[in-house]
């Protein structure tokens, strides 16, 4: 029997220090992680333990200063159009409309106007944006410009897609909607999702598994396996088996606040390292 590839993602031994002209902040320690294809991966943590940086790194965006990270057995040494990656502002052009912001990657690529259109218009459909596909960012709300971001990076089909707290900024109800689509988009078409997030109820909600981190230097302190029945929708949350999850992942989270707190030192400012 022909062995299949290796398709995953190999986190080995990976550490990241930020060096200022004031301090060094080691913010990632040895991390060592395997992500399975096509799983949904949630890292959470207490504020500054690096997970971030480590989804940065991922992307090719931040160099890891020892370690590396390998997709499909090759070494990522910068961004790539097999990762795609939505952060907490939105980031979109301004001056495109909806569907030529999801167009622009595949412009970008060379692939021809009306491809171009077609592929917007089913990703657009995707997102729940019909009829708004001629408007400008400035006249969407927070959630909308969102779901444009999100069929952006899916439109051009990246193998891994990476998303930093991308519901951040969002009020509590268009949070919970947002989750929603997320992970119907991800049970319809699956494809291997990391998603860094402060929310321990939106990563139980999404997630196959949740890497727990320290408080900085950022290590793995567990690996929560949620073992929730899929598919998913928000009635889970009202589950007792939900409520375990959140009991245990917060109680982790707050051990590490606690230490954060204690080892907080008057010694200037911090070196951003989220």
């Amino acid at each position: 029997m022909e062995k299949m590839p290796h398709r995953g993602v190999d986190i080995i031994g990976v550490t990241k220090t930020f060096i200022s002209k004031d301090r060094t902040v080691q913010a990632l320690d040895k991390i060592d992680l395997h992500i399975r294809s096509k799983e949904f991966l949630a890292l959470l943590g207490t504020s500054g333990c690096g997970k971030s940086t480590l989804l940065r790194i991922i992307g090719g965006l931040t160099e890891a200063t020892s370690g590396k990270v390998l997709f499909k057995q090759k070494e990522i040494t910068g961004p790539g159009p097999d990762r795609g990656m939505v952060f907490q502002n939105y980031t979109l052009f301004p001056w495109l409309t909806v569907s030529e912001n999801i167009q622009f990657g595949l412009r970008q690529k060379g692939i021809p106007k009306k491809e171009c259109v077609e592929i917007a218009e089913h990703y657009v459909e995707i997102v729940g944006l019909n009829g708004f596909e001629n408007l400008h960012p400035k006249s969407l709300s927070g959630g909308m410009k969102q779901r444009v971001a999100i069929a952006r990076a899916l439109a051009n089909d990246p193998d891994i897609l990476l998303l930093d707290e991308p519901f951040g900024a969002l009020d509590m109800q268009t949070r919970e909607v947002m989750q929603e689509l997320l992970l119907d988009v991800w049970q319809r078409s699956p494809k291997t999702i990391v998603m860094v997030t402060h929310d321990v109820d939106e990563a139980i909600f999404l997630a196959d598994r949740i890497v727990v981190m320290t408080a900085r230097p950022g290590r793995i302190k567990e690996i929560i396996d949620v073992d929730l029945r899929r598919p998913r929708d928000y009635r889970v949350k009202e589950t007792e088996e939900f409520l375990k999850y959140r009991i245990h992942a917060s109680e982790l989270i707050r051990e590490e606040s606690r230490k954060l707190i204690r080892d907080i030192q008057p010694n200037g400012p911090e070196v951003e390292a989220q």
